[in-house]
């Protein structure tokens, strides 16, 4: 049986997917293929959650704004794993929590297990600047325990610096090579263990640090 990890970069904008230097090896390699997708509008996190996971677009889904903190009422590749009797795991942000298990409380859903659940493992943080060097070791850990089928690995350091400092800036392309080092370290060794691996953005960032709109630095991402 094929095993998956999705892992969701927040905020990479295919402009600078050519600074993931390990990921452009493999591809040179023949070990990895390279797309480039134009995200659904708004080009916004909490829709475009909701649209990896369930294919559905943010006026398909209804959520169409980050402030819409319900459950998802969509069929997700969560849902659907645990159907087939899969288990299902995410190292993710919480509102990842909220669209696929329920209301998120800081003190109860830190960590998830149960099989009873859409995500049955899960890890979740609620500050955007949560160390994603501590969020690839959190998943390599739970890869090693639980052995999920599906695992959705959420990071927001870059989504993080591009507000900040902006999608043309140096500090914002600092953090796409440090997770470049990361991914260096733990796909090699997921891979090992049967994993296939999925990389992508929700969307991008502006120059000015902003996203939501139709512009090129917003809605391309990359696959």
């Amino acid at each position: 049986m094929k095993k998956l990890i999705l892992i969701l970069i927040d905020g990479m904008g295919d402009h600078v997917s050519n600074k993931m230097g390990y990921l452009k090896a493999l591809e040179e390699a023949g070990q990895g293929e390279k797309f480039t997708l134009k995200s659904e509008l708004p080009s916004i996190s909490r829709p475009l959650y909701e649209t990896i996971l369930t294919g559905k677009t943010p006026l398909e889904s209804g959520i169409i704004n980050n402030q819409i903190n319900r459950m998802s009422k969509e069929e997700s590749i969560f849902s659907v794993a645990r159907k087939s009797g899969l288990r299902t795991a995410a190292i993710a942000y919480h509102w990842i929590h909220e669209l696929y298990n329920g209301p998120f409380n800081m003190e109860e859903d830190i960590e998830v297990e149960n099989l009873e659940k859409n995500i049955n493992y899960g890890r979740f943080y609620w500050e955007d600047n949560y160390p994603d060097s501590h969020l690839l070791t959190l998943t390599n850990r739970v890869i090693k325990d639980k052995k999920p089928e599906f695992l959705l690995l959420h990071t927001m350091n870059i989504d993080e610096a591009g507000h900040r400092y902006g999608g043309l800036s140096k500090k914002y392309e600092n953090k796409v090579h440090k997770l470049n080092f990361y991914l260096s370290h733990f796909i090699p060794l997921w891979q090992k263990q049967g994993y296939e691996i999925i990389v992508t953005s929700d969307h991008g960032m502006d120059e000015k640090g902003n996203h939501g709109g139709d512009t090129t630095l917003e809605r391309k991402v990359p696959l």
